[in-house]
């Protein structure tokens, strides 16, 4: 009997069709001969969609309609098993629950790469791949993020946070701190957004005012930082968990615009690319002298284990050309279309990488059924109730 692999992907994020695009991708690339792929569409409301029309990337280009003839689920634990409920009786069609036995998150971004989704599937006790709730939450809160890997002494730029009530009472305060704080030019950035979205360069006052401006539209809490002038960006995608890791090649993103934007990601001549990030431009394996690939894969997977991290991420640099320094730009739990472009080139296939990502799963869930949750002792059974109170 097939591994029935649960896909969830979508959700309440600016990055809901970036997640479509490579839950695509992973549901093509599973092996058919172990796992069946069950979609589980997360609506931009928070309602849940299951069905074999939802595994057709053209079925998002009319989404009304998508949803309108979709099926509405919900999991539910239930005899020991996790269920994929109908939540609407539908005239003339009676719809069986899905078992589910693992859960593949291809998220990104808020309500679901946070730790939100990863918090849901520990209450039904669902195997998952990736990263727990804690890394998920840490990773995607860029300030903390920093804070936590500045105190393992790993290299990172400095920051200024600022939260939308700040700004508001305090505008032309912050302008100067930040002024006073950094240079010009500096980077403005959500602190919990990614592909690039939200994040501008300023060069002087009115463009800092606009850019924070900007970033406050997508978050509530920004985060400032110096612009690298001369800068390689560089990537890597680490493999593995607390108990052993290990790092891909590396690759040096290629973008339009001084920032890689959004559009070079995903875009082309105005068209969604269907490979996602495995079409962006880049040179794969990066250009590098060996010293510096060394000490960024080095880095990459220190910064992995120290954030509590599983399953595949993607860690971005700054190179600072003129300066030959490098710095941790952020850590993608959930990275698009799970780098597995990356790991082709050390040999890993894609269904191979997903292969490796859910036995890990099962095998977190096997280490944590050993552990006590609760204690077989009801204290409410003889208790002697005196109105409101308990003595």
């Amino acid at each position: 009997m097939k591994i029935q692999v649960a896909v969830f992907f979508g959700g309440r994020s600016v990055e809901h069709e970036v997640s479509i695009i490579s839950a695509m991708q992973v549901c093509a690339a599973l092996n058919s001969e172990r796992y069946e792929a069950v979609p589980v569409y997360m609506a931009k409301d928070g309602a849940l969609y299951s069905g074999s029309e939802f595994l057709r990337i053209e079925s998002y280009k009319n989404l009304p309609r998508l949803l309108e003839t979709g099926r509405q689920v919900m999991p539910v634990r239930s005899g020991g098993k996790v269920l994929l409920m109908p939540t609407l009786k539908r005239l003339f069609n009676v719809d069986k629950p899905i078992p589910i036995d693992v859960a593949l998150p291809v998220v990104h971004g808020t309500f679901a790469e946070d730790g939100s989704l990863q918090g849901f599937l520990e209450v039904l006790e669902l195997p998952y791949t990736g990263c727990d709730v804690l890394s998920s939450a840490l990773c995607m809160d860029k300030p903390v993020a920093k804070a936590l890997l500045r105190a393992q002494a790993l290299p990172v730029l400095p920051e200024y946070t600022l939260t939308a009530d700040v700004f508001a009472e305090k505008q032309e305060r912050c302008l100067s701190d930040i002024e006073t704080e950094f240079p010009y030019p500096v980077i403005v950035k959500p602190a919990n957004l990614g592909s690039s979205v939200g994040i501008s360069k300023a060069e002087n006052r009115d463009k800092l005012a606009a850019a924070l401006s900007t970033a406050f539209r997508f978050a509530d809490k920004i985060m400032v930082e110096p612009a690298v002038v001369h800068l390689r960006e560089i990537n890597v995608s680490v493999l593995g968990d607390r108990s052993g890791a290990r790092a891909s090649v590396c690759e040096e993103p290629l973008g339009q615009d001084e920032i890689l934007s959004y559009n070079d990601k995903y875009l082309s001549s105005g068209k969604v690319k269907n490979a996602g990030m495995s079409s962006a431009k880049r040179v794969i394996p990066a250009d590098l002298p060996e010293e510096l690939e060394q000490k960024v894969r080095t880095i990459a997977v220190r910064a992995f284990r120290s954030m509590g991290c599983a399953g595949v991420a993607r860690i971005d640099f700054l190179y600072d050309t003129s300066r030959n320094m490098l710095y941790i730009n952020e850590l993608n739990t959930i990275p698009g279309s799970l780098s597995f472009y990356l790991w082709e080139k050390n040999g890993v296939s894609f269904p191979q990488l997903l292969e490796e990502l859910i036995e890990q799963a099962f095998a977190r869930q096997r280490n944590r059924a050993g552990l006590n949750y609760t204690i077989d002792t009801n204290l409410l059974a003889n208790t002697d109730w005196k109105g409101s109170k308990t003595e």
